[in-house]
């Protein structure tokens, strides 16, 4: 584990002093004899929004703050960070039960992502703001050489509409199914509906985040049918 440690740390540009802090930033809830990591997951979630909301600010003097938003959100949902742990390989360090390891929990969007906030958060707590930002931004900027809405913000409940409209002269409609986790990690399923026949479903870390992936799934089911 000590040299798996060192081998992240070289990737990350970043030493820790305190290995039980990295370990447990490792370590997913499934490994129930030792400390996890959702505490630091719940940090590192509030210290990535600021330093990616700092970065977008400094970045983009002229853009609009919805623009911004749109942007941070991009950069900071469930698939934004799995991109961020995937360029550190992170899946390979994470310390997870013998049956999630055989549910190849590894390479789980969630888990990922999950990991990578507790990574950021072990970061922030050992040597404080500068120090995460000399770790996230070359990072950020390796993974996502080109930041602008194109590129990261696909609008699929727009494009859904659009299809619809033409095709059968309607729009579709969303409902939440279900939500659980902890106030601060919220995890939503939402469903598209089409005449209110459900056509699709969706999950996300907001409702929002949920309707858009339903009306990705959606646009592909469609694009089958219509041919």
């Amino acid at each position: 584990m000590e040299e798996s440690i060192e081998k992240l740390e070289q990737c990350l540009g970043y030493k820790f002093k305190n290995t039980q802090l990295i370990t447990q930033a490792l370590t997913h809830k499934s490994c129930t004899k030792i400390k996890n990591n959702e505490r630091l997951e719940f940090l590192g979630d509030a210290v990535l929004d600021l330093v990616i909301a700092e970065y977008l600010y400094m970045k983009f003097p002229t853009k609009p703050e919805g623009e911004l938003s749109k942007l941070r959100a991009s950069l900071v949902s469930e698939k934004g960070l799995k991109n961020l742990a995937l360029k550190l390989d992170l899946g390979e360090y994470i310390l997870v039960s013998k049956a999630e390891d055989n549910n190849h929990g590894r390479n789980k969007s969630s888990l990922l992502s999950n990991a990578f906030e507790a990574l950021i958060g072990a970061v922030y707590l050992e040597g404080g703001m500068k120090s995460t930002k000399m770790v996230m931004i070359p990072l950020l900027e390796s993974v996502y050489p080109k930041i602008d809405l194109k590129t990261l913000f696909k609008d699929y409940k727009s494009s859904l509409q659009e299809i619809t409209q033409v095709h059968f002269g309607v729009t579709p409609k969303y409902v939440l199914l279900h939500s659980s986790g902890p106030d601060h990690k919220k995890e939503f399923e939402m469903a598209a509906l089409l005449n209110n026949k459900e056509l699709s479903r969706g999950r996300g870390a907001t409702k929002k985040d949920a309707e858009q992936s339903a009306a990705k799934e959606a646009i592909e089911i469609l694009k089958k049918d219509i041919g």
